[in-house]
């Protein structure tokens, strides 16, 4: 058995890795806890404004009572990226880490966000939003190669594109419900990154 701890950003996410890969993963023998980071730990607003200083301080912490620590945060809310991409970040945060664990301590930046997983199968939505712009949905994810491509510009960032689309979406609500519907399988061959690290965690069982 190997515990698991996943540093997550948000409510949404917490959601998310319990009904999603923690479930996938038990059966692999990897017991996976969502850790909130930071302020959303203590049930503050929103998550984001994630630092690299912050995210690695979190994780190498976590590594004295876990056998393994990870993370499941969103490039788009990443503060102060500048010109970095996700592999940019993710190097800095690993060397941040130190310490303790080695190999055991990999972080994880979603591209580009979490919603970004929802464009895996856009028809989910009509389970949960009867009447949805699904065709607007879909014509969104007809312009990129994978939903990983789909861009983190302040007005065309994935979760940007969904509330314009489906009236009422709140995102720690709304997000899990679809992301259920539409299953890891589908979002593990639509999106390569995000694949790439849960075959990582099935791989500590």
């Amino acid at each position: 058995m190997t515990r698991l701890a996943i540093s997550v950003e948000g409510e949404t996410e917490e959601e998310f890795v319990k009904e999603s890969p923690a479930a996938h993963l038990q059966d692999r023998g990897v017991f996976a806890t969502p850790v909130l980071l930071g302020r959303a730990r203590r049930r503050v607003q929103g998550g984001g404004n994630v630092t690299i200083t912050g995210l690695a301080n979190e994780m190498r912490h976590l590594r004295y009572s876990f056998d393994a620590v990870t993370s499941l945060v969103d490039f788009y809310g990443f503060r102060g990226k500048r010109d970095m991409s996700p592999d940019d970040l993710i190097r800095a945060i690993r060397e941040g880490t130190g310490g303790p664990g080695g190999g055991l301590v990999f972080p994880y930046v979603q591209m580009h966000e979490f919603e970004g997983l929802l464009f895996s199968d856009v028809d989910a939505f009509e389970f949960v939003f009867p009447g949805g712009s699904i065709a607007g949905l879909r014509s969104v994810r007809a312009q990129f190669h994978t939903p990983e491509d789909i861009n983190d510009n302040k007005n065309t960032a994935p979760s940007k594109r969904i509330g314009k689309l489906i009236q009422g979406y709140q995102k720690a609500l709304h997000g899990p419900m679809v992301a259920e519907v539409i299953g890891l399988e589908s979002m593990r061959r639509e999106c390569p990154r995000f694949d790439a690290w849960l075959r990582r965690l099935e791989s500590l069982g």
